[in-house]
């Protein structure tokens, strides 16, 4: 299928919004460091293609659940880098009021459920969103992000399998990242391409270079079309990399740096600028998002310090046994 590539200022945006991911992460992962934010991480740096692009062709009414890697799905989806920083913080002025931390961002008021750090377990739960959204005939859809290692879980298959038979509003997003923790995709599936799963169900898959993010947002736009047009769900194989651990004690030693510096050949942060420049978008203009982006980095830093902590008092507010 040939591809019409979107308008220079469309595009001059998808990379602000890649580098915002970018540069957030790389910015939390040294205050991380310095002991600032608590917990642990789970970053995406080398997949922000995936979230931008989908995230760019839904609607704003449109929702999305996503996984213990969610920094990226959250930002692309709409959720300020205040409220984002803020969470990691564990501050009272998190999108989740600092009860959720890395994990589990999300907010109900840009359509993103909070993150869901079960492998595989927004898979069951985008169908309940899909099966109102039909059933109340609100003309929304809703996207499920997941890794690779989450389609050998049940619930992707009966996620998958419900959604096809009652042809929700729902797209499934596989970011295939070669490796799920510490485990490779082709020591724990006979299947080369998560998209050919897709037939089993009697729905459309579709693999696409999850390193392009015209691509990503080509094949999602697609995809969210014949969801909402009541086709029911596609399963989109978005073939990334993380170009960090799966977390933050994780030294990689089941990948070589052979292979880490051949993907980064294909980072879609790079990939996109040169596009621009290519399409006569000037330096300086880029230079300008970059420091534009810093800017609102520093300022969710500083907003994230300045909180107030969560009041102990309301430990069990929200909570249910």
């Amino acid at each position: 299928m040939q591809r019409e590539s979107p308008q220079p200022a469309v595009l001059l945006e998808l990379y602000r919004a890649m580098l915002l991911i970018r540069r957030f992460e790389e910015r939390v992962y040294y205050l991380f460091l310095e002991g600032e934010i608590p917990g642990t991480l789970h970053q995406c740096q080398g997949q922000e293609a995936v979230a931008v692009g989908v995230c760019d062709a839904l609607e704003t009414s449109d929702w999305i659940t996503s996984t213990h890697r969610p920094h990226g799905h959250a930002l692309a989806k709409g959720v300020s880098p205040r409220a984002a920083m803020a969470e990691l913080y564990g501050k009272e002025t998190g999108c989740c009021r600092g009860r959720g931390g890395s994990m589990h961002l999300g907010d109900p008021d840009v359509g993103m459920l909070p993150a869901i750090a079960i492998v595989g377990g927004g898979n069951t739960v985008v169908t309940g969103l899909g099966l109102a959204f039909k059933l109340g005939r609100t003309g929304q859809v809703a996207a499920c992000f997941f890794g690779e290692g989450a389609t050998n879980e049940g619930a992707f298959h009966e996620g998958l399998n419900f959604a096809a038979v009652q042809r929700l509003p729902v797209v499934f997003v596989c970011e295939n990242n070669l490796y799920g923790a510490s485990t490779s995709w082709e020591r724990v599936s006979l299947v080369p391409s998560v998209a050919d799963r897709a037939g089993a169900y009697g729905v459309k898959g579709e693999a696409v270079d999850g390193m392009d993010v015209v691509a990503v947002r080509q094949a999602a736009s697609a995809a969210i079309a014949a969801a909402r047009g009541g086709e029911g769900p596609t399963l989109l194989e978005c073939r990334t990399y993380r170009f960090v651990g799966h977390s933050r004690s994780d030294a990689r030693g089941y990948r070589t740096r052979e292979e880490e510096e051949e993907w980064k050949l294909s980072d879609p942060i790079v990939r996109l600028r040169e596009q621009l420049l290519e399409d006569g978008i000037a330096e300086a203009a880029l230079e300008a998002v970059g420091g534009e982006v810093d800017a609102v980095l520093d300022d969710a830093v500083e907003f994230a310090r300045s909180s107030p902590d969560p009041d102990p008092a309301e430990l069990l507010a929200d909570a249910y046994a």
